[in-house]
C-alpha cells in the first residue's frame, strides 16, 4: 500500500496566501479583495507587495461580491478573501446574480470552513457552504486536503475561466501532497488503489481517510483512496471505475451530509452504477464551540468513523 508522509501541520489557509503572493508576482491582472480579515486570510504578504491591486471591503462582504464581478468587465482576476459563512451564505443573493449567472471571473476565497473552524461555535462553522455553492450554474467547486494541495489550487484557478468557490481551513493539518505536482480541475487524485472499499474524502478528511487505509489494511481489506478535491465538476469517470471494481463505498467530508460530496456521489452512482454506500459526515445538526480535533471526534469524522463505515458497507455488499 502507498504510504503517505506528513512533512509537518501546516494551515491550508497560509497555502491559499502562498499562492496568491506568487500569482500577484506572475500575473498583473490577478487582483486582491477582503472583507477585513487579511490577516486571518493571511492575505497580507499580498496587500503589502500589491497595495495597489488590493482592496479592503471592510465588513460588507455583498459589496465586495458585487465589486469583484465589477473588476472583471475590466480584465482583472479577484480573489475575494473572508471566512466562509460569510463568504457563501451572508452574500448569496450576490454570488447567484452578478457571480454566477451572470458568469463572471470572481474567485470567492473562503477560509475557516466547516467544524474545524473551532472555538469559534455554530453561527461561524458553516456546513451548508458547498451545498449552496455547487447548486449555482457556471459556478466550480473546489476544497482542498492540504497546504500545498491549496497553495496549487489558488495558482490554478487563475487560469480558469469562470466563477470558483476555493474551499479551505483554519487549523493546521497534515501536509502530505507533493508540492510540485500541478493542480488538475476537475480530475479526482487517486492516492491508494484498492479492490474491496471505495473510500471518497475531500478536504481535511482525506487525511482521515489515508489513516483509515491502514487500518483496514491490517485487516486485511483493501481500501481504494481518493481525493475529490474539485466537487464540481466532479470526476465522475474517476467514481465510477472506482465503485464498479468495488461495488462499495464510504464518503468521508467535513460538511453537512445534506448537499455536500455524498449528494454528488450517490446521485452519479444511482443514475449509473447503484452500489452499497455510507456517509462520515455532520448529520442535519449545527456545529458548537470547541477544539477542532474534539470535534472532529464529537461529530464522527475520525478514522475510526471511516473504518466503521466500510466495515458495514463491505457486510452489506457481501449480503447481497
Amino acid at each position: 500500500m502507498t504510504e503517505y508522509i506528513n512533512t509537518g501541520d501546516k494551515d491550508t489557509r497560509s497555502g491559499f496566501g502562498a499562492g496568491l503572493l506568487e500569482l500577484g508576482k506572475s500575473n498583473k491582472n490577478v487582483v486582491g479583495l477582503c472583507a477585513d480579515l487579511t490577516g486571518s486570510l493571511k492575505m497580507d504578504a499580498f496587500q503589502k507587495d500589491f497595495p495597489d491591486r488590493f482592496f479592503q471591503a471592510g465588513v460588507a462582504e455583498a459589496n465586495m461580491i458585487g465589486v469583484a464581478a465589477g473588476l472583471t468587465i475590466g480584465g482583472k482576476i479577484p480573489f475575494a478573501g473572508t471566512f466562509a459563512a460569510f463568504a457563501t451564505g451572508r452574500v448569496y443573493d450576490q454570488i447567484r446574480q452578478s457571480v454566477a449567472y451572470s458568469n463572471k471571473n470572481v474567485k470567492i476565497c473562503a477560509s475557516h470552513a466547516g467544524l474545524t473552524l473551532g472555538e469559534d461555535g455554530a453561527t461561524h462553522q458553516i456546513l451548508e457552504d458547498i451545498g449552496l455553492m455547487k447548486m449555482l450554474p457556471n459556478m466550480t467547486v473546489i476544497c482542498t486536503c492540504d497546504y500545498n494541495q491549496t497553495k496549487a489550487a489558488t495558482i490554478a484557478i487563475a487560469e480558469h475561466k469562470g466563477p470558483v468557490y476555493l474551499r479551505f481551513g483554519r487549523p493546521k493539518v497534515a501536509n502530505f501532497t507533493n508540492p510540485n505536482e500541478k493542480f488538475k480541475i476537475g480530475k479526482a487524485q487517486k492516492l491508494i488503489q484498492g479492490k474491496d472499499i471505495s473510500i471518497f474524502a475531500t478536504g481535511h478528511m482525506v487525511w482521515k481517510a489515508l489513516e483509515a487505509a491502514k487500518i483496514l489494511s491490517k485487516k486485511g481489506i483493501s481500501a481504494e483512496v481518493i481525493n475529490i478535491h474539485t466537487i464540481k465538476p466532479l470526476d465522475k469517470t474517476t467514481v465510477l471505475e472506482s465503485v464498479s471494481k468495488t461495488n462499495a463505498a464510504v464518503i468521508a467530508e467535513e460538511h453537512m451530509l445534506n448537499g455536500g460530496l455524498f449528494d454528488s456521489i450517490a446521485q452519479l452512482t444511482a443514475l449509473n452504477y447503484p452500489v452499497s454506500m455510507e456517509a462520515v459526515a455532520v448529520m442535519d445538526t449545527f456545529g458548537e464551540s470547541g477544539t477542532p480535533e474534539g470535534l472532529l471526534e464529537k461529530y464522527g469524522l475520525t478514522a475510526e468513523k471511516i473504518v466503521n463505515a466500510a466495515e458495514k458497507t463491505i457486510r452489506i455488499k457481501r449480503k447481497k
